[in-house]
């Protein structure tokens, strides 16, 4: 996006609100969080972990520690920043010291990374002020990657969980998302976060990485996941138990599973080095 933060025009306090409330729910359940999502890809990790100057990691927006912990295993050491401190607390029992604040408002006590990543997370955080405080923290020549999945179940379950969605939940800012979820979408976000990259002037020219990988899921294992997912996690038991009936049936005339297409899309830049 070109223009400049106070010309964009200002979403409704309506779809703010929403919006945040989303953003605050799905520590609702950590753990079953953390058990229902899945990783990222190794080659992603491998490809971050190579092109930094180091192993000091900061995890933005770490959620239960999903990718903290592909990180670690890695080799490398990790802070976690979560502005939910039920998540975060998940997190911290599962090994990641985690401080509860939002990136914007972390101190950062003049501590410096050699890498800053956001796994699922840079949605929530403001474009402009995120890669100007990435910056901030990264050691000269040091790396902010940002990624996320675009996942596609299945027409045969896609399309009944949408009608399903409309139908239970009309009022949702989800119910007129698309039946599908299209890719080219996903990859204009990312090439908007990869212009706020390079229009800090801090970065080198920022990469766009695409991963693509398939995993089946059960019948049990996608009922467990969905309500992990925004558009799900505040309805009331009713209105889930409704929804997660109709896709168990699709799933059902599948042959009781199915197999997901993930796309996991990244956006990275090295720091620029400073003498």
């Amino acid at each position: 996006m070109p223009t400049a933060p106070g010309k964009q025009p200002e979403p409704p306090p309506s779809a703010l609100h929403q919006a945040r409330a989303v953003a605050e729910s799905f520590g609702n359940d950590a753990e079953g969080y953390d058990r229902a999502r899945p990783g990222y890809p190794d080659g992603l990790v491998a490809r971050i972990v190579a092109g930094s100057p180091g192993l000091d990691v900061l995890d933005v927006g770490c959620g239960t520690g999903i990718a903290a912990r592909q990180f670690q295993a890695a080799g490398c050491t990790v802070l976690g920043v979560e502005p939910d401190a039920r998540m975060a607390g998940f997190a911290r029992g599962r090994g990641l010291p985690v401080e509860v604040t939002t990136f914007e408002a972390w101190d950062p006590d003049g501590r410096r990374f050699d890498t800053v990543i956001a796994a699922q997370s840079w949605h929530w955080v403001d474009p402009v002020a995120g890669a100007v405080k990435a910056a901030e923290v990264l050691r000269p020549g040091g790396r902010l990657a940002i990624f996320g999945h675009v996942y596609e179940p299945p027409a045969e379950v896609a399309k009944p969980f949408a009608a399903a969605y409309r139908r239970v939940v009309p009022d949702s800012m989800f119910a007129n998302l698309q039946d599908r979820r299209p890719l080219d979408m996903y990859q204009s976000m990312y090439a908007k976060f990869a212009d706020k990259i390079r229009e800090t002037g801090q970065f080198r020219e920022p990469e766009q990485w695409r991963f693509d990988w398939e995993q089946s899921y059960t019948r049990d294992q996608w009922l467990a996941l969905l309500p992990t997912t925004g558009g799900l996690t505040r309805l009331r038991p009713d209105q889930l138990a409704e929804i997660l009936g109709e896709v168990g049936t699709a799933i059902d005339a599948l042959g009781g599973a199915m197999t997901m297409s993930y796309t996991t899309l990244a956006a990275s830049a090295a720091r620029v080095s400073t003498s």
